[in-house]
């Protein structure tokens, strides 16, 4: 069997909200092999961006591991935490662009692949935005892009230093449900053409039908997987 680019096992989040102990998980085995489309559903309190967490190591669990491509998250020190997130790409529901950089400039911002100089972090920039269909947009700040072109941005930023996997919290949460579309259509050509492992919380029943597995979350756990 090959070996999963993710893996959770008994995976456990708690935290104290003022004197109440939250279980935000309570002992999650998640396995997602490379090129999976998960869409990750339940509803707030649920789990999901806890779990996202972990897996992006943003945060670290209370007791269980995750495992990236094989290696122990929990083995690394914080130079080595440093170089898997680089490897991560996030895409959030609020863009978190920079306002006073164009959008080349927000791409070009997050790169950190050696020997890279300020030319080609450029020419990747540009090469990226028209990936996303932001070739005429690359000289615009965030402020005079829509709000579906920030989360374009936002995805091209994302995928600045050729992740191994794409981690998006509720990436359509901010915009019309046409854009949401377009944006998913987008997602959903990366998964195909290039490979480009992808997980998703999200919402909306649409958006998860898309994808090729779903599992669903409740205080805490999965209860539900679905593969289409």
């Amino acid at each position: 069997m090959t070996t999963p680019i993710i893996q959770t096992t008994n995976l456990r989040k708690t935290y104290m909200l003022g004197k109440v102990r939250v279980e935000a998980l309570r002992g999650v085995d998640l396995r997602v092999e490379k090129g999976d489309f998960l869409a990750i559903l339940g509803p707030s309190g649920s789990g999901k961006s806890t779990l996202l967490n972990m897996i992006g190591a943003l945060d670290k669990p209370t007791e269980g591991k995750v495992f990236i491509e094989g290696i122990d998250v929990s083995t690394l020190d914080d130079n080595g935490l440093a170089d898997l997130r680089r490897k991560v790409g996030f895409v959030f529901q609020f863009f978190n662009l920079i306002p006073r950089l164009t959008a080349k400039g927000n791409v070009e911002l997050t790169m950190a692949i050696p020997g890279l100089g300020k030319k080609e972090r450029g020419k990747r920039a540009e090469e990226l935005l028209e990936t996303v269909g932001l070739k005429e947009r690359v000289g615009h700040k965030p402020a005079e892009l829509s709000g579906g072109e920030r989360q374009r941005v936002a995805i091209a930023r994302a995928l600045a230093n050729s992740p191994n996997f794409l981690l998006m919290d509720e990436p359509t949460g901010n915009i019309d449900s046409k854009t949401s579309k377009e944006i998913m259509a987008l997602v959903i050509r990366l998964n195909k053409e290039k490979g480009m492992t992808t997980i998703v919380i999200t919402h909306d029943q649409h958006i998860a039908a898309q994808a090729k597995r779903k599992v669903q979350m409740l205080d805490g756990l999965i209860i539900r997987e679905e593969v289409s």
